[in-house]
């Protein structure tokens, strides 16, 4: 599969549905799985941060990488989350998607102890992308990592053979076209930041990487390949409530209170140290649902 042209569209950050015991919820997870493939999506990336794999096991995270290769696979790609603090660890987590048959891992700079030298991240991914048996796809999320990764570390390693490509969750949208410019055309570049779709993709970003398109999958593959200016805006500021509600109360609960509004999901449950969207803002999210799905005048 060629990684480039596959994930040039709209790719989901698939969520983790757990039971209200706090188990993987299969059955969720394969229906909402179904849920995008039908409404276009281009590629599902199962244990990202809407998924929750901090929370999950090394074992849960191999479990739900198998579901999403057994049941989209081959239909999209499939990229892994393999984040993690050591080298060691992140290449064994690209072990355990390889042998689940994804396509490629996606790889955040370390967090906790995070590197005070740009030099540190370069190493880190460098080593990981050596070492990975799969293509490696990085993720810069300095919310979550403590720090972005420098432009100048994405120039070097862009003409590594085994890294692809990034997923700028940001929210800086002059990082994001710095980069861009920076890198060689094949290096592909993913908006993560929802809000900043429209603007990314009309200067050139190649596709996006969005929570909320496991809400309103068709939504976004409308958006990705509308040509219409005002259409395009039209559902960007549709998809900015939903946003806001991600913004005040994490990307995962409020992704799952959209689902189960839509009835995708049974349940909205969350891991701690998560916890669930307040019963008093509910309504206000099933709105911007509502409003999402209206047809186009």
């Amino acid at each position: 599969m060629e990684l480039h042209h596959a994930l040039s569209g709209i790719t989901c950050p698939v969520v983790t549905p757990f039971d209200d015991a706090g188990e993987i919820d299969d059955d969720a997870f394969v229906a909402t799985l179904e849920h995008l493939l039908e409404h276009g999506i281009d590629g599902v990336f199962p244990c990202g941060t809407t998924g929750e794999f901090a929370s999950l096991t090394r074992e849960e995270r191999r479990h739900v990488h198998e579901l999403a290769v057994e049941h989209a696979g081959g239909e999209v790609p499939v990229l892994a989350g393999a984040a993690a603090t050591s080298v060691a660890e992140a290449v064994a987590y690209t072990e355990d998607a390889a042998d689940a048959g994804a396509d490629a891992a996606v790889v955040t700079p370390p967090y906790f102890h995070t590197a005070n030298d740009p030099a540190g991240n370069r190493q880190f991914l460098e080593q990981v992308a050596d070492q990975s048996p799969l293509p490696v796809l990085l993720y810069n999320i300095p919310v979550c990592t403590g720090g972005r990764i420098e432009p100048e570390t994405l120039t070097a390693v862009a003409t590594h053979d085994d890294i692809i490509g990034l997923k700028d969750s940001s929210g800086d949208l002059e990082y994001f076209l710095s980069v861009l410019r920076q890198t060689p055309e094949e290096f592909l570049m993913l908006q993560g930041y929802d809000a900043l779709l429209v603007p990314a993709l009309r200067m050139g970003a190649d596709g996006g990487l969005n929570a909320l398109s496991n809400v309103v999958p068709e939504a976004y593959a409308e958006l990705y390949d509308t040509f219409d200016a005002e259409r395009g805006e039209e559902l960007q500021d549709a998809i900015a409530p939903l946003f806001d509600a991600c913004a005040s109360y994490g990307f995962a609960p409020a992704t799952k209170t959209a689902l189960e509004y839509r009835g995708l999901l049974p349940t909205d449950s969350v891991r701690p140290p998560l916890v669930s969207v307040p019963a008093d803002e509910r309504a206000a999210i099933g709105s911007a649902v509502d409003d999402l799905l209206l047809p186009a005048n």
